[in-house]
Protein backbone atom coordinates (compact mmCIF):
# COMPACT_ATOMS: atom_id res chain seq x y z
CA UNK A 1 0.00 0.00 0.00
CA UNK A 2 1.24 3.48 -0.85
CA UNK A 3 2.52 5.57 2.06
CA UNK A 4 -0.12 8.27 1.60
CA UNK A 5 -2.82 5.59 1.41
CA UNK A 6 -1.83 4.20 4.82
CA UNK A 7 -1.84 7.65 6.36
CA UNK A 8 -5.04 8.99 4.77
CA UNK A 9 -7.25 5.94 4.36
CA UNK A 10 -11.02 6.34 4.65
CA UNK A 11 -13.03 3.97 6.83
CA UNK A 12 -15.60 1.63 5.32
CA UNK A 13 -18.35 3.87 6.71
CA UNK A 14 -16.80 6.96 5.09
CA UNK A 15 -16.49 5.15 1.75
CA UNK A 16 -20.16 4.14 1.94
CA UNK A 17 -21.20 7.72 2.73
CA UNK A 18 -19.23 9.07 -0.25
CA UNK A 19 -20.70 6.47 -2.61
CA UNK A 20 -24.20 7.39 -1.47
CA UNK A 21 -23.58 11.16 -1.58
CA UNK A 22 -21.63 11.83 -4.75
CA UNK A 23 -23.54 12.55 -7.94
CA UNK A 24 -21.04 11.58 -10.64
CA UNK A 25 -18.62 8.70 -10.94
CA UNK A 26 -16.37 7.47 -13.73
CA UNK A 27 -16.43 3.95 -15.10
CA UNK A 28 -13.39 2.69 -16.99
CA UNK A 29 -13.77 -0.24 -19.36
CA UNK A 30 -11.31 -1.74 -21.84
CA UNK A 31 -12.03 -1.35 -25.55
CA UNK A 32 -11.35 -3.89 -28.28
CA UNK A 33 -7.88 -2.42 -28.89
CA UNK A 34 -6.94 -2.73 -25.21
CA UNK A 35 -7.25 0.97 -24.39
CA UNK A 36 -9.09 2.27 -21.32
CA UNK A 37 -12.42 3.93 -22.09
CA UNK A 38 -13.61 6.21 -19.28
CA UNK A 39 -17.10 7.69 -19.08
CA UNK A 40 -18.65 9.94 -16.40
CA UNK A 41 -21.94 8.46 -15.19
CA UNK A 42 -24.77 8.90 -12.73
CA UNK A 43 -24.93 5.94 -10.36
CA UNK A 44 -26.33 4.52 -7.18
CA UNK A 45 -24.69 2.46 -4.47
CA UNK A 46 -27.08 -0.28 -3.40
CA UNK A 47 -26.44 -3.42 -1.34
CA UNK A 48 -22.68 -3.14 -1.75
CA UNK A 49 -22.76 -2.74 -5.54
CA UNK A 50 -22.63 0.12 -8.00
CA UNK A 51 -25.46 0.45 -10.52
CA UNK A 52 -25.32 2.62 -13.64
CA UNK A 53 -28.11 3.23 -16.14
CA UNK A 54 -28.00 4.18 -19.79
CA UNK A 55 -28.80 2.90 -23.23
CA UNK A 56 -28.64 -0.86 -23.84
CA UNK A 57 -26.11 -0.31 -26.62
CA UNK A 58 -22.94 1.70 -26.98
CA UNK A 59 -19.20 1.58 -26.46
CA UNK A 60 -19.40 1.09 -22.70
CA UNK A 61 -21.80 -1.87 -23.01
CA UNK A 62 -19.81 -3.44 -25.88
CA UNK A 63 -16.63 -3.19 -23.83
CA UNK A 64 -18.25 -4.82 -20.78
CA UNK A 65 -19.66 -7.68 -22.86
CA UNK A 66 -16.14 -8.34 -24.21
CA UNK A 67 -14.27 -7.82 -20.90
CA UNK A 68 -16.07 -7.63 -17.56
CA UNK A 69 -13.17 -6.04 -15.66
CA UNK A 70 -13.80 -2.40 -14.79
CA UNK A 71 -12.62 0.40 -12.56
CA UNK A 72 -15.06 2.86 -11.01
CA UNK A 73 -14.15 6.01 -9.12
CA UNK A 74 -15.70 9.00 -7.44
CA UNK A 75 -13.83 12.12 -6.42
CA UNK A 76 -14.78 15.12 -4.36
CA UNK A 77 -12.46 18.12 -4.42
CA UNK A 78 -13.10 20.24 -1.35
CA UNK A 79 -10.62 23.00 -2.18
CA UNK A 80 -7.00 23.98 -2.47
CA UNK A 81 -4.65 24.16 0.49
CA UNK A 82 -2.57 27.18 -0.46
CA UNK A 83 1.04 27.83 0.43
CA UNK A 84 3.62 30.46 -0.50
CA UNK A 85 5.66 27.80 -2.31
CA UNK A 86 3.93 26.48 -5.46
CA UNK A 87 5.23 22.95 -4.86
CA UNK A 88 3.63 22.94 -1.40
CA UNK A 89 0.11 23.75 -2.61
CA UNK A 90 -2.11 20.74 -2.05
CA UNK A 91 -5.70 19.63 -2.57
CA UNK A 92 -8.29 18.77 0.05
CA UNK A 93 -10.26 15.84 -1.35
CA UNK A 94 -11.94 12.48 -0.85
CA UNK A 95 -11.80 9.69 -3.41
CA UNK A 96 -12.96 6.11 -3.78
CA UNK A 97 -11.55 3.68 -6.34
CA UNK A 98 -13.24 0.36 -7.04
CA UNK A 99 -11.88 -2.53 -9.06
CA UNK A 100 -14.53 -5.03 -10.02
CA UNK A 101 -16.52 -6.89 -12.59
CA UNK A 102 -19.45 -5.50 -14.52
CA UNK A 103 -22.50 -7.26 -15.85
CA UNK A 104 -25.67 -6.20 -17.62
CA UNK A 105 -28.82 -6.72 -15.54
CA UNK A 106 -31.60 -8.62 -17.31
CA UNK A 107 -33.86 -9.29 -14.30
CA UNK A 108 -36.84 -6.93 -14.69
CA UNK A 109 -37.54 -6.68 -10.95
CA UNK A 110 -33.96 -5.69 -10.13
CA UNK A 111 -33.90 -3.32 -13.08
CA UNK A 112 -37.08 -1.63 -11.83
CA UNK A 113 -35.72 -1.39 -8.27
CA UNK A 114 -32.47 0.19 -9.50
CA UNK A 115 -34.27 2.69 -11.72
CA UNK A 116 -36.55 3.63 -8.81
CA UNK A 117 -33.49 4.29 -6.61
CA UNK A 118 -31.82 6.34 -9.36
CA UNK A 119 -34.95 8.49 -9.62
CA UNK A 120 -35.04 8.88 -5.82
CA UNK A 121 -31.40 10.03 -5.80
CA UNK A 122 -31.40 12.45 -8.73
CA UNK A 123 -35.03 13.56 -9.13
CA UNK A 124 -36.83 12.77 -5.86
CA UNK A 125 -39.84 14.86 -6.88
CA UNK A 126 -40.51 12.25 -9.62
CA UNK A 127 -40.26 9.21 -7.33
CA UNK A 128 -43.10 6.74 -7.73
CA UNK A 129 -43.84 7.53 -11.37
CA UNK A 130 -44.05 4.34 -13.41
CA UNK A 131 -41.66 3.86 -16.32
CA UNK A 132 -43.24 3.18 -19.74
CA UNK A 133 -42.54 -0.26 -21.24
CA UNK A 134 -40.45 1.19 -24.07
CA UNK A 135 -38.16 2.90 -21.54
CA UNK A 136 -37.72 -0.35 -19.62
CA UNK A 137 -36.84 -2.19 -22.86
CA UNK A 138 -34.31 0.37 -24.09
CA UNK A 139 -32.62 1.12 -20.76
CA UNK A 140 -29.59 -0.89 -19.75
CA UNK A 141 -28.45 -1.34 -16.17
CA UNK A 142 -24.81 -2.10 -15.40
CA UNK A 143 -24.00 -3.76 -12.08
CA UNK A 144 -20.46 -3.42 -10.75
CA UNK A 145 -19.50 -6.06 -8.21
CA UNK A 146 -16.56 -4.92 -6.10
CA UNK A 147 -13.42 -7.01 -5.87
CA UNK A 148 -11.31 -4.27 -4.31
CA UNK A 149 -12.26 -0.89 -2.90
CA UNK A 150 -10.02 1.83 -1.51
CA UNK A 151 -10.82 5.28 -0.24
CA UNK A 152 -8.49 8.08 0.69
CA UNK A 153 -8.60 11.71 1.69
CA UNK A 154 -6.34 14.63 2.30
CA UNK A 155 -6.98 17.74 4.37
Amino acid sequence: MQYRMKKHQLTEEQVTEILKREQVGNIATINQDGYPYVVPVHFIYLDGKIYIHGLRRGQKISNILANEKVCFDVYSMKGLILDDAPCDVNTEYESVIILGTASIIEDDDLKQAVLDKIVEKYTPHLAGIEFPDNVMRTTGIIQVTMEECTGKYYK
